[in-house]
């Protein structure tokens, strides 16, 4: 972690991803944090992606919307790295949002409202998102010292942003394929109707509990089929709301709405009353020691407090799923209170004897460590592995993490189910750039959590990961923290 970047003080990574990384970090001049996005070292001699980054930055601050991520300055690093800093998403993604609870209708349709009204207006600034999906989708609150805090929703991450004077011309087929337009998975020019079809995906999603598509590739998405009957367990929608969605994710773009505010529009009356109202005023629940920025750092970390820097890897993937921007403890005031987060947030990096595995636990679960290879069932050969835990039962009762090498070129239709949880995981599909699936268990013995994910890493190699933690949060952050080098 560096201790600046720019004139940035540095606090701690919310994010990463195959071409970026996002810290959290704070601006001393202007009193305010910030998320800073910084160009991944791998890529910085490659000019495409660079510039691919920086327009990114210029898209963002063309668009003058409480509904679209700013971005407040630039820069670069003496390594010749760019980085945008923007604002700062405390309460999470919408990604974050549906794992936890889901939404009402009224939630759903204000979200779609004002997700609509920032893709609107990139759209009138000439630019097209063309990656609408969750993981996008942020939340911040707005005057957080007042009793009337609300919290907005706002698109970002425009890495696949483009022109649309230039859309037409021969582009990089790209997208998340559960989301994207069939005109972008097949390669076409597009106009704001391939935003507005990602938009009506969401909605789906947000409505029912479940996505309109489970596309593995972008050439299924080229060719999508009718989407299901807009239902929840309890009860179908009305005919006038399906006919309003189904229309948004027409294949043909012809028979879309003209464009996004006609859409939001239609879909709004068409729910009436039942999609009537506002996000509530804390739209995640608050953790101070996960979503508050904390107030001006009067101490600023020495090169002896940070940790060592991490070696490039051969391959890097992108960052796990729910918690792409999630959200961070900050140290509050003093020397006696930096030296405090310090004592009570050790953590340890363990890798693989074969150097293809790596993951970072908190220091209390390092008691029972394995880092050698494993043989999975119904295999011939040994594959690389490790596990880390606080101690041999923890498995069963405690807390660690197993993660393992498999040969298999497909995933698994489910994962593992634990009977003895209260609320056994129930297997979903990720949008993590390789196709993954996760289920999390919660009220576990012990009150545990239990998450289960597999990820297709190549062609012929398959990545399992069960983390158990006494906490969700914790959890998930060792999760994230799984990398893999030279399996690809």
């Amino acid at each position: 972690m560096p201790a600046r970047l720019g004139r940035y003080a540095v606090r701690r990574r919310i994010g990463s991803g195959g071409f970026a990384t996002v810290w959290l970090a704070y601006d001393e001049q202007l009193d305010s944090p910030v998320a800073i996005k910084v160009l991944a070292e791998n890529w910085t001699e490659d000019a495409h992606v660079r510039q691919r980054f920086l327009e990114e930055g210029r898209y963002l601050r063309k668009v003058e919307s409480p509904h679209v991520v700013t971005v407040y300055d630039a820069g670069q690093l003496d390594d010749d790295r760019p980085y945008l800093v923007m604002s700062y998403a405390d309460q999470g993604t919408l990604a974050d949002r549906l794992e936890a609870d889901g939404l009402t209708v009224a939630q759903a349709c204000e979200v779609v409202r004002q997700v609509g009204d920032g893709l609107h207006a990139l759209h009138l600034r000439g630019v097209l998102h063309r990656d609408v999906k969750p993981a996008n989708v942020l939340f911040r609150t707005v005057d957080p010292e007042h009793d009337g805090t609300l919290v907005r929703a706002m698109v970002g991450d425009l890495g696949l942003g483009k022109a649309l004077d230039v859309s037409s011309r021969l582009t990089m087929i790209a997208g998340t394929p559960s989301y994207v337009a069939p005109e972008q998975a097949q390669g076409e020019h597009l106009d704001a109707r391939a935003d507005q079809f990602s938009l009506a995906a969401l909605a789906f999603l947000m409505l029912t509990g479940r996505p309109a598509y489970s596309h593995s590739s972008l050439s299924a998405a080229a060719a999508p089929p009718p989407p299901p009957e807009l239902s929840t367990d309890e009860r179908p929608f009305p005919a006038p709301v399906e006919a309003v969605v189904r229309r948004g994710l027409a294949v043909d773009r012809e028979e879309r709405f003209p464009d996004v505010p006609s859409f939001v529009t239609a879909l709004s009356e068409a729910l009436g009353e039942s999609g009537t109202g506002t996000l509530p005023k804390r739209w995640l629940p608050v953790d101070p020691e996960l979503t508050q920025p904390g107030n001006r750092p009067s101490l600023v970390p020495t090169p002896e407090d940070l940790p060592d820097p991490e070696p490039p890897p051969v391959r890097r993937h992108r960052r796990w799923p729910a918690a792409v921007l999630a959200l961070v403890l900050l140290v509050a005031g003093g020397l006696a209170g930096f030296a405090l987060w310090r004592g009570g947030n050790q953590e340890r990096t363990f890798t693989d004897n074969d150097g293809n595995l790596r993951v970072t636990v908190p220091d209390s679960w390092a008691r029972e460590v394995s880092l050698s290879e494993w043989k999975p069932p119904e295999e011939a050969f040994s594959q690389p592995a490790l596990s880390v835990g606080d101690g041999p039962d923890w498995r069963t009762d405690g807390q660690g993490v197993f993660v393992g090498v498999l040969s298999q070129g497909k995933l698994p239709t489910s994962l593992p189910q634990h009977p003895g949880c209260l609320s056994p995981g129930r297997t979903t599909s990720q949008d993590t750039g390789d196709p993954t699936i996760v289920a999390t268990s919660r009220g576990c013995s012990g009150g545990s959590v239990i998450i289960e994910q597999a990820e297709l890493v190549s062609a012929s190699t398959l990545l399992w990961v069960q983390v158990r933690s006494d906490d969700l949060s914790t959890a998930r952050k060792v999760l994230e923290t799984v990398r893999t080098y030279g399996l690809g």
